[in-house]
């Protein structure tokens, strides 16, 4: 697994230090992300929006519909910037100016391709498997007329970067002396409810759905 390299946009400008080289903690940031922020330059203004996407190997897929105006242009060869953030922890110092978050994010530059045929299939199912592991092989395949509504583009990860906190409070020393407000990390965690069966639905939850539900909150509990 080749480690990331850099470049003069990937390169990170402050807090170096927590800059992170290795190939295998961009695809960490990326699988347990769901969301990813999709910038681009659009009719001369800049645009940043929320999409789905999931990675294989070292392509990112991103989709939507075939009417979204940041699709179409992306697709034509604009450079687009791609972003997901995973926020770990609010952190509280003893100063305003030094409270601060725990993160993982992955910024991913470069030139989305417009697939087809059995490209844009392959999309897809990394969509989907990113999403919603088991359902490609549970539910009703995509059909024609779906996949024409359906958008789909393909992202190298060449040229990326990802950056993490992951410490305490950073304190001034006269503030740590002083000892007079908290400090500490207040964690955040984001966990799968119980499963919510549609009204019109008479098919068990299935395993693919109920493996990603906590212990405390399997169905039926």
């Amino acid at each position: 697994m080749t480690p990331l390299s850099p470049t003069p946009r990937s390169t990170l400008t402050r807090k170096k230090d927590r800059g992170r080289t290795e190939r295998a903690e961009l695809y960490a940031v990326l699988d347990e992300g769901l969301v990813c922020h999709l910038g681009l330059v659009l009719d001369g203004s800049p645009v940043v929006l929320p999409t789905g996407y999931g990675r294989d190997g070292d392509t990112l897929y991103l989709h939507g519909s075939t009417g979204s105006p940041s699709m179409r242009a992306a697709a034509t060869g604009l450079d687009v910037c791609v972003t997901v953030t995973l926020l770990d922890a609010v952190v509280y110092a003893r100063s305003i100016n030094d409270h601060s978050m725990n993160y993982r994010s992955a910024v991913v530059h470069g030139r989305a391709r417009l697939l087809s045929g059995d490209e844009k299939l392959r999309g897809l199912h990394a969509l989907t498997d990113h999403l919603a592991p088991g359902s490609w092989e549970h539910a009703r395949e995509v059909n024609a007329k779906e996949s024409a509504a359906v958008t789909v583009l393909a992202l190298d990860l060449a040229e990326a970067s990802v950056k993490v906190r992951d410490v305490g409070a950073l304190d001034q020393p006269a503030d740590v002396a002083a000892d007079a407000a908290w400090a500490g990390v207040l964690p955040i965690r984001t966990s799968f409810g119980a499963p919510e069966t549609d009204a019109e639905c008479s098919v068990p939850v299935p395993a693919h759905v109920a493996e990603r539900v906590g212990p405390s909150t399997k169905p039926g509990r």
